[in-house]
């Protein structure tokens, strides 16, 4: 899924990315909806989130504030590009005024079509039968390095690769390359390492967010001591539980665990996994810590784990989940984001303190026709991303896209993050995992993580992981 999209059963192939993923998207991506835009800030409330979210940046990944030199393409009067990619309606609105600038830039023609959550299987039936698009923006690393792999997509080219080292974090290339080659680069991310909060239920009970796990869990006792029902847990829509584990997983274990992890390199019975999983249980296995306990979190979806933390009178004080959250609060609710409802960085619970977790829609080529690798190599520019920045609902890992370009200042703060991690980005895990364990509702991940949420115990739940994880073919 594109990072973007509600979240339902991601058709990802978990093919190794070993050292490709030494960065290692419900949109994405991973698969769902992208952060608003939102209200602007104001207040000591948004001023928390960024400040936050800037004070583990430095200078080598920070926006710089300024764009970058326009990128120098050729003219391609009487070219033609057919671009295949998951986003309708107002995303698409949003895309085509990146398409729209580069055929002002290039005289090319643009073609597009959406296929929603089904962008893969799409994009697979088309280079089976013939008439493939150009490009394609796909939120599934595994799924790019299988086509890679197969000899279905092509590398990019010198100039693209030349743009994508200019403006981006090594990481985000090291994501995109196969077997020693750059097949794809991530346009539009997704950051899903934030933690929403109901700010006047903070002021109330006069808790500030926080930034380590400890002190998390001392804030939710701090809000349940002043009769104020902590946090809202998504817990009916499994993917959230694995957000959850992937995020506090990813602080305590680091990142090369993560990718170990990631590819079942090492079991789900590691004591990497059961430490994680007890961490959770600070939270999970205590009632009066979640809105409904853990039975009510169990049938509330992640949909209404947010509303519900928004709505007068709230339910809860937070509710976590990445960057689309926001639209759900703007769309579902009367609150105002940055003003009525903010976000800290999901709060370490481990040495690593800068880090993300996320998603998002990586576009590829299928041919290395002029044009194809043109428009790819625009797409790894400030100039394109800026393009949708401005309209709102976008992030960008394009370190060289100024946040000024960003329409809100609550965005603003989930971009400064997303940079900020640079090489700690890791794209999320359960995406990366074979579908029938990562991926299918009812069933592995998916499903020990409710039951671990219902039972709380660390080494039962490791253990079942692991069986579920042995079920399956891992690349």
């Amino acid at each position: 899924m594109g990072a973007s999209s509600p979240r339902s059963v991601p058709a990802v192939l978990a093919v190794g990315l070993a050292a490709g993923l030494a960065l290692a998207g419900c949109s994405s991506s991973s698969s769902k909806p992208a952060a608003s835009g939102g209200g602007s800030s104001s207040g000591s409330s948004t001023s928390s989130a960024t400040t936050s979210a800037a004070s583990s940046s430095d200078t080598s990944s920070s926006p710089a504030g300024s764009a970058a030199a326009p990128v120098a393409l050729p003219d391609l009067s009487g070219k033609s590009i057919q671009v295949l990619a998951e986003w309708s309606g107002e995303e698409q609105k949003a895309f085509q005024k990146v398409m729209d600038a580069f055929t002002a830039k290039t005289h090319a023609k643009i073609s597009y079509q959406g296929a929603g959550d089904q962008t893969v299987t799409v994009l697979k039936s088309k280079l089976a039968g013939g008439g493939a698009p150009d490009v394609a923006l796909v939120a599934q690393p595994g799924a790019i390095a299988a086509l890679a792999q197969a000899g279905q997509i092509k590398p990019l080219s010198d100039s693209v690769v030349g743009t994508i080292d200019a403006n981006y974090a090594p990481g985000w290339k090291t994501l995109g390359t196969v077997n020693g080659k750059v097949y794809s680069i991530m346009f539009k991310a997704a950051n899903k390492s934030t933690f929403w909060y109901n700010t006047a239920q903070f002021q109330q009970a006069g808790v500030t967010p926080p930034k380590s796990w400890d002190d998390f869990i001392k804030a939710a006792g701090t809000l349940s001591d002043a009769g104020i029902t902590p946090v809202s847990v998504g817990g009916a829509d499994g993917w959230t539980l694995t957000d959850w584990f992937e995020n506090v997983y990813l602080s305590q274990a680091g990142p090369d665990m993560y990718d170990k992890l990631a590819h079942h390199k090492i079991p789900w019975t590691d004591p990497s996994v059961v430490q994680a999983l007890t961490t959770l249980k600070q939270l999970f296995g205590d009632d009066k810590l979640l809105a409904g306990g853990k039975s009510g979190a169990l049938q509330t979806d992640f949909n209404t784990s947010i509303t519900q933390t928004f709505t007068a009178p709230p339910k809860a004080a937070m509710a976590y989940e990445g960057d689309f959250a926001g639209s759900v609060i703007t769309s579902t609710t009367k609150a105002k984001l940055g003003t009525d409802a903010n976000f800290f960085p999901f709060p370490a619970a481990g040495s690593l303190t800068n880090f993300v977790v996320g998603g998002g829609d990586a576009a590829l080529a299928t041919n290395d026709n002029p044009a194809t690798m043109a428009f790819i190599q625009f797409l790894a520019s400030p100039e394109a991303a800026q393009a949708w920045a401005s309209q709102g609902g976008f992030l960008s890992p394009d370190k060289n896209v100024p946040l000024t370009a960003y329409p809100d200042e609550t965005t603003k703060a989930e971009a400064q993050m997303l940079i900020s991690a640079g090489d700690n980005f890791r794209f999320d895990m359960s995406d990366q995992a074979p579908v029938g364990f990562g991926g299918t509702k009812g069933a592995g991940e998916w499903k020990d993580l409710q039951d671990f949420l219902s039972s709380g115990d660390p080494n039962a739940a490791a253990a079942q992981l692991e069986k579920d994880a042995a079920k399956e073919t891992w690349q």
